[in-house]
């Protein structure tokens, strides 16, 4: 994928004169073979059609002429409205139902009365991880839902995650091993959720950590400050602190 993405870059397609999505698809596909296009519509500008692709990586946003001889891989933006089209064409292909989440599997850290929700998929030896720990822990009235999920680059992440929801206080032992570096004491071989994470974050297509995940199905990967956290719980419906948590 990440060839097609630089062919795409600097590719000119060239194909006959033709016209409309099927030859829109058959032209892309035909130039970059096992390329599977989800979807053709009319993009805002005229002339204009987005056409996404599904990767293993997820989808992608592609631009392509009416006769399918030309595609852009970039971002399309309002200036009107200072909008970035594509990002939000992005963030709703990509958006994870909450409901969808299992909760259960989650290290739970209430904060307040918890009536904010926030889940994240975190690795207990990722830098950035602990990183966000710190700013999460500046929120209030909210509620963390933490999804270990070690990375095959943290050999050892898997053993501390399974310390911690083995623990008799798992909110606890999480953060001290997050914010304290106190990695908890005691058995490592009950039952747990990491595996089920590890294909719940493939299926997502979570391939780096921390990935925040927002009630309404935004998903935002990477570290997050809290003033930029704060921003986007506030924005949520009922973000404005009060409430009752449930879950």
């Amino acid at each position: 994928m990440k060839h097609l993405l630089s062919a795409m870059l600097i590719a000119l397609i060239s194909t006959s004169a033709l016209a409309g999505d099927n030859e829109i698809r058959k032209s892309i596909e035909t130039s970059f073979p096992g390329t599977k296009i989800t979807s053709i519509t009319k993009a805002p500008l005229n002339g204009l059609f987005e056409v996404v692709t599904e990767s293993p990586q997820g989808p992608l946003v592609l631009y392509a002429d009416s006769k399918g001889e030309y595609v852009m891989l970039g971002e399309l933006l309002s200036v009107a409205s200072k909008r970035n089209l594509t990002r939000e064409r992005m963030d709703k292909l990509t958006e994870v139902k909450w409901d969808s989440l299992p909760l259960n599997n989650a290290i739970k850290v209430v904060r307040g009365n918890g009536a904010r929700k926030l889940a994240v998929f975190t690795d207990p030896d990722c830098p950035y991880c602990k990183k966000a720990e710190v700013e999460l822990n500046k929120l209030d009235n909210v509620t963390v839902y933490n999804f270990a999920y070690p990375l095959p680059m943290h050999p050892d992440a898997g053993r501390k995650a399974k310390l911690v929801w083995c623990s008799k206080d798992r909110a606890k032992a999480w953060q001290d091993l997050m914010l304290k570096n106190i990695l908890p004491t005691g058995k490592s071989d009950c039952d747990n959720p990491i595996d089920e994470n590890l294909a719940l974050g493939a299926k997502l297509r979570i391939d780096g950590t921390p990935a925040l995940i927002f009630p309404n199905g935004k998903r935002v990967p990477g570290y997050v400050d809290a003033n930029r956290l704060e921003a986007m719980l506030s924005s949520m419906p009922g973000g404005n602190n009060k409430g009752t948590a449930k879950n």
